[in-house]
């Protein structure tokens, strides 16, 4: 925390004891002081106070409640790409059918960058309502595809939208949080795990009556509507998300993103306006904020003036961004860590579904468990189970001791320990019951991690964080569907390394620097 032996000198009389005081009364960060620019530390750390005076009111739950459609979608998607493939196989017959795959990886990659690093540029409010409505878009043209190039193409363009939501909307949801609510960006995977159950049991019903089989010969389209009758029920789904967003509910930009552009008077304008809808007042003020900037006079003394300062460097499009990331040892050491952990779980996730389809035939084929019924039966009970993980790791999130570290360390661990255990399954029952052990594990693995992620990142750069991790993510997970064309599937080995990957990040985990449990983030 600043004092007032901190303070420079001409910093005097009342507007020194006002902001002395809005500075001593913030929440404590996650960062530590001195890591960030002290003119925006400074502010931040008022408009950490002035959000946590506010509290968790109506506009934030309604928030909760839209943002909850950007994590649905980030799992929804991929899952839509996983159950439309063998039906978009049996019908197209490709050469390399996991081109499909590959095609959505490159275009979630092209999201995330695009959008995370874009979102700090030109702002989270775009972004924020677009990147459901290209998905919508690309999702219904999606079910006309004549061909096997088209379907490619537009899971790729889909995906971009996709690839967007979680780096968007965990920064922006982020920044409308009082500290004392930071875990509720845990319990936002709720909407990521019903998602899954949502795709289940509308596949059960469509692609499990309306799809040609595997035995048939000839596989024509008005044999196999099922993937485009699903492809319009989630396009549907996806255009009313898109409509709930941009009609029904208005979103201000962060006040901590105006703030780092110099916007002083936006920033405080946003925040009287959210204490409106919670029925409530705000004492900031303008003048609160622009008193920080003396607090830069003898730290960037080349610079006339602060808040100009700042607002010059972010409008680059450059590595401004970036740097702060590694402006500090401690500070690029938590980037390169948590960028690592990503990066393995980015492969690790899909190298262990590329394995799947040999595990199923060799496991339980004998007692007629490959049918249609058992299939989907067994995948919306492991859709199920993601549920519970996720509430689970909310309430673990903030116990003390274990908090986001221990959390995610343990559950990710856990994940590739069952990821193991499935290997030795004998029986179709048998590995259902190592799926759901695995699904419930990485369930309260992602809720941390989307939430753990953003926290550590400070505001006018989380775009970027989350941008450079979820990149490293989607860059691991292109190889995956590469390795699936051309390594031999017909082996245990990629469960063994996939299981092998979560482990090695869930170690990781436990040597970052910062724990964000009861911090506000900056």
């Amino acid at each position: 925390m600043a004092d007032t032996q901190k303070l420079p000198e001409e910093f005097k009389g009342e507007d020194r004891r006002a902001s002395v005081a809005s500075l001593s009364e913030a929440p404590a960060a996650v960062l530590e002081e001195g890591t960030l620019d002290p003119v925006y530390e400074a502010k931040a750390r008022i408009l950490n106070k002035a959000i946590q005076d506010i509290g968790m009111g109506k506009y934030q739950w309604q928030l909760f409640i839209v943002i909850g459609f950007g994590w649905a979608s980030d799992n929804l998607w991929p899952i839509v790409t996983s159950l439309i493939f063998t039906p978009v196989k049996n019908e197209f017959k490709p050469d390399r059918a996991p081109y499909l795959t590959l095609a959505q990886n490159i275009g979630l990659l092209v999201g995330a960058v695009f959008w995370g690093f874009g979102c700090d540029i030109f702002g989270r409010r775009w972004a924020f309502n677009l990147t459901i409505g290209v998905t919508a878009v690309f999702g219904l043209i999606a079910a006309g595809s004549p061909n096997f190039g088209a379907i490619a193409t537009f899971a790729a363009l889909w995906s971009i939208g996709v690839g967007g939501n979680l780096p968007v909307d965990s920064a922006i949801f982020l920044e409308f949080l009082p500290g004392s609510h930071q875990y509720l960006l845990t319990i936002l995977s709720i909407d990521w795990a019903l998602a899954q159950v949502f795709a289940t049991l509308v596949a059960w019903g469509l692609l499990g009556n309306y799809t040609c089989q595997q035995t048939d010969e000839v596989c024509t389209k008005s044999a196999n509507m099922g993937w485009r009758y699903f492809m319009l029920t989630m396009g549907g789904v996806a255009m009313i998300m898109f409509f709930l967003r941009f009609v029904c509910f208005t979103i201000f930009e962060s006040p901590k993103y105006l703030m780092g552009k110099g916007l002083d008077g936006e920033a405080v304008k946003v925040v009287h306006e959210v204490a409106r809808r919670n029925g409530k007042t705000s004492t900031l003020t303008i003048e609160d904020l622009e008193q920080c900037n003396n607090l830069g006079a003898p730290v960037i003394a080349a610079q006339s003036h602060a808040a100009t300062a700042i607002k010059r460097n972010l409008e680059k499009v450059d590595l401004s961004h970036v740097k702060p990331l590694f402006a500090t040892k401690k500070l690029a050491y938590s980037t390169s860590l948590i960028t690592l952990v990503w990066a393995f779980i980015g492969l690790g996730f899909p190298l262990y579904n590329a394995f799947l389809p040999y595990i199923l035939a060799t496991r339980g084929a004998e007692e007629g468990d490959g049918s249609t019924y058992i299939t989907y039966r067994n995948s919306l009970i492991i859709a199920v189970l993601g549920v519970p993980g996720c509430l689970l790791g909310g309430l673990l999130v903030e116990t003390p001791r274990i908090g986001r570290k221990g959390t995610l360390a343990f559950s990710t661990v856990l994940t590739g320990v069952f990821l193991f255990c499935s290997t030795t399954a004998l029986t179709s029952d048998a590995l259902l019951g190592w799926n759901c052990a695995y699904n419930f594990m990485s369930n309260i693995m992602y809720a941390v991690l989307y939430a753990y992620t953003p926290e550590i990142f400070p505001t006018k750069d989380r775009g970027t964080g989350n941008a450079i991790t979820a990149s490293a993510n989607r860059i691991f997970g292109v190889m995956a569907p590469i390795i699936a064309m051309f390594a031999n599937l017909e082996t245990a080995a990629p469960v063994y390394v996939s299981g092998a990957l979560f482990i090695a990040a869930g170690l990781l985990v436990l040597i970052l620097p910062f724990e964000s449990r009861g911090k506000a983030s900056l």
